[in-house]
């Protein structure tokens, strides 16, 4: 919170009318005003760093770093700005309306590449890791009662739900489906937001659908859906989110994208150490979730101990094998305009390698 000037609770200072006396509080107030200032790095002026969150488990980073006050140390104020995907974000990460946007990378992002928006992506924001299946294949629970279901083969023709069309999430279900022998246009797929999900398949709108937490335990105990498989086993080390950087904030503020880094990079891995046996179940878990429901809409602390959560690399690096293989399913769908674009390129690990030559390599903290 900044406070112009002095403290609220310091008291005004008053003319008197002996020059001595006016003097003296002159005196004070002026001690007060130094008082006040911040010497030294804290004088700097706080550098504002507007984000954009799509709103998933996978804006915990920010949210730590925010919560713990890791942010204020590197002398940064964040604003959050909710998406409801990182596609929205391309054009004002392009514009410099955000300096620093999270999610997953879509066929759009590299599209705005090849037109000249020169946003990068400079760490792993969330990848799929064994036993962190928190984007799985849930199929109706009926369809599975009735013998409907039985094997991915199976859905063949059926109504199958992602997030948004030319996401990671498509390449996701499209390696499901190689798993049964399937190819993408050999299910009905529709668009809907992962929350979504859930009415959906209770109103028989869909078969199946790659949902995400917490959604998918909702849809579970509600009776709605199955959980066939997590990504972490039909799609190993997706890159399923990362953190961009507009290209305004690099070049014009590259010590504040340092800073903010180091914050970043600082709050996954007290993430980190909140994971264990795939749930929130680490040493610091109990600090973890109660920033979870403030940040985020789920206010339910026992739902956070039930969920899959997400991984992220505590060491921030991306995995550019799993941006590849997406990159070359969008150009499979006919989706990318340029021929020039590539996944090597749009990648800058110098902030992520500057962080950690300062913190260290990540060490997992013990606890019981």
């Amino acid at each position: 919170m900044k406070h112009q000037g002095l403290e609220l609770n310091q008291p005004p200072c008053r003319a008197r009318k002996s020059p001595i006396a006016a003097a003296c509080v002159l005196s004070a107030c002026l001690a007060l005003g130094l008082a006040a200032r911040p010497s030294g790095a804290a004088a700097a002026e706080v550098a504002q760093v507007k984000i954009g969150i799509a709103r998933t488990m996978s804006d915990v980073g920010y949210y730590v770093a925010d919560a713990m006050g890791y942010f204020k140390d590197e002398g940064i104020e964040v604003t959050m700005t909710p998406f409801n995907s990182a596609a929205q974000m391309m054009a004002p990460l392009g514009i410099g309306d955000l300096d620093v946007g999270g999610g997953t990378v879509s066929a759009g992002f590299y599209n705005s590449i090849g037109r000249g928006i020169n946003t990068k992506i400079v760490a792993d924001q969330s990848s799929m890791k064994p036993g962190y299946g928190y984007s799985s294949l849930m199929v109706r629970k009926d369809l599975v009662d009735s013998g409907r279901y039985k094997t991915i083969a199976d859905l063949k023709g059926m109504k199958v739900a992602i997030g948004a069309p030319g996401t990671g999430t498509a390449s996701a279900l499209n390696e499901t489906l190689k798993t049964g022998g399937l190819k993408y246009s050999d299910v009905e797929v529709v668009y809907l937001g992962f929350p979504e999900h859930l009415p959906a398949f209770l109103n028989k709108g869909i078969d199946a659908a790659l949902s995400n937490e917490p959604t998918m335990t909702l849809e579970i105990e509600q009776g709605a859906a199955v959980r066939i498989v997590g990504n972490d086993v039909t799609y190993p080390d997706q890159q399923t989110a990362v953190v961009f950087y507009s290209e305004r904030f690099i070049k014009n503020r590259h010590d504040v994208a340092e800073r903010f880094m180091r914050a970043y990079i600082r709050g996954v891995r007290l993430y980190n150490d909140a994971l264990k046996d795939g749930r929130l179940a680490g040493p610091s878990a109990n600090q973890i979730i109660p920033i979870l429901t403030k940040y985020t809409s789920t206010k339910d602390e026992a739902m956070f101990r039930r969920i899959i959560p997400s991984a992220v690399n505590p060491n921030g690096e991306v995995n550019l094998a799993g941006l590849k293989r997406d990159l070359a399913f969008f150009r499979e769908l006919g989706l990318i305009e340029s021929k020039d674009v590539s996944a090597d390129g749009v990648v800058d690990g110098s902030f992520v390698k500057a962080a950690v030559g300062t913190l260290g390599p990540y060490k997992a903290a013990k606890g019981p």
